[in-house]
């Protein structure tokens, strides 16, 4: 039997990739004023976050290109990017992958503890391996918002 917090996870991450359906490339790499990153940039660092706190944190293989922390990382911005941005299709392809992984690769193992707990950056102190994912449904759905907030301002101009 699947575990429920599996179940959220791809939820949460079908409705982000719902979000996007549709929008153009020029769409998703556009920087709205008032926003510091575009709708591709919010994408890549779900993807990237996902990835870190569940497979990272967790001493599984990241599968992602390593200069997507170059690209996706906190404190980073898309005027800063050089060449190797991948596309809307690519992102996409990615984040529909990435929630099967993390639950085949962790599905037995979400009562273990982390080897060294992990604080985020907002403060909270995760032990888990179920902490860790869960924590990624609070910040996937941070990000939707911003995602929707800068479709709203594009469809404005």
């Amino acid at each position: 039997m699947n575990n429920f917090l599996f179940g959220q996870l791809k939820f949460v991450r079908d409705n982000t990739i719902k979000q996007v359906k549709g929008i153009s490339e020029e769409e998703a790499r556009t920087v709205p004023r008032g926003f510091n990153n575009n709708m591709l940039w919010n994408l890549g660092h779900i993807l990237l976050v996902h990835e870190k706190f569940s497979f990272a944190l967790t001493n599984e293989k990241m599968e992602l290109p390593k200069h997507f922390a170059e690209l996706f990382a906190s404190g980073t911005k898309p005027e800063q990017w050089g060449t190797q941005v991948p596309g809307l299709d690519e992102m996409l392809l990615l984040l529909a992958k990435q929630i099967e992984r993390i639950e085949q690769t962790l599905r037995h193992r979400l009562e273990e503890e982390l080897e060294q707990p992990f604080v985020t950056s907002a403060g909270l102190e995760l032990l888990a391996v179920k902490e860790c994912l869960s924590f990624c449904l609070y910040h996937e759905g941070m990000h939707v918002a911003t995602i929707k907030a800068i479709k709203q301002q594009l469809a404005q101009r």
